[in-house]
Parts: structure tokens; C-alpha cells; sequence
């Protein structure tokens, strides 16, 4: 169930990262924009690939690299922010958003990892 609760935050995070991106093209944005549509949309391909990986180390895998990707994009937000390319509501908004990503995949790692332990 956990897992289906990512996914859907992830896809939605990934439209909301495709809307700034439009929103950040249109005002001439192309350097931040390219970096935070890969990072931010790649979130959600991890996850769902991870519900058809081939086995608990590529399930961590996949989960593993959405983490990084979420990481990444919390950094793309910020710098956007600190550009005045986004307002503070958006930033605040986005950011806590990708923290939960962060927050739930770090926590469907280590339960999977102690899972995998006690096996």
C-alpha cells in the first residue's frame, strides 16, 4: 500500500515538475529547467520501475536512485528559488513535497533493507 502512496505523490510531483518547467521555458529558462525536469520527473520512473524490478536489490536500487533524484531536485528548487525564478510560496510548497518523496522513500528502503536482513 505504501508503495502505491509513492507513486501517486511521485506522479503527481512529476506534473507539477513539468508545469514549472512549461512555466520556466516561457520565461526564457532553459539551463535550470532541463536539469529540474530530468531530476524531478525522474523521481517517479524509479518508483514505478521499482515495482518490476528483478528482485529486493534492484527494487532498492530503483529506490535508491529516485532518492538521489529527489535530491537533486530539492537542490534545483532552491537555486530557483534563489534566483527569484520561483515566489517563496511555490519553493515552499515544491520543496516540502519532494521532502515527503525523500522522507518515504528513505523509509521504504530501510524497511525493505530489514526485510531483507532477517531473511
Amino acid at each position: 500500500m505504501k508503495e502505491n502512496k509513492l507513486a501517486d505523490m511521485s506522479m503527481s510531483f512529476s506534473v507539477q515538475i513539468i508545469n514549472l518547467v512549461k512555466d520556466l521555458k516561457s520565461k526564457h529558462e532553459s539551463i535550470i529547467s532541463n536539469q529540474i525536469g530530468r531530476s524531478g520527473t525522474s523521481i517517479g520512473a524509479n518508483i514505478y520501475e521499482a515495482n518490476y524490478a528483478q528482485g529486493k536489490k534492484d527494487f532498492i536500487s530503483k529506490l535508491e536512485i529516485a532518492l538521489k533524484e529527489a535530491s537533486e531536485t530539492g537542490y534545483w528548487l532552491e537555486l530557483l528559488f534563489r534566483t527569484n525564478y520561483i515566489d517563496e510560496q511555490t519553493y515552499k510548497t515544491m520543496n516540502e513535497q519532494c521532502t515527503s518523496l525523500r522522507v518515504m522513500l528513505i523509509a521504504s528502503c530501510k524497511t525493505v533493507k530489514s526485510k531483507e536482513s532477517t531473511n
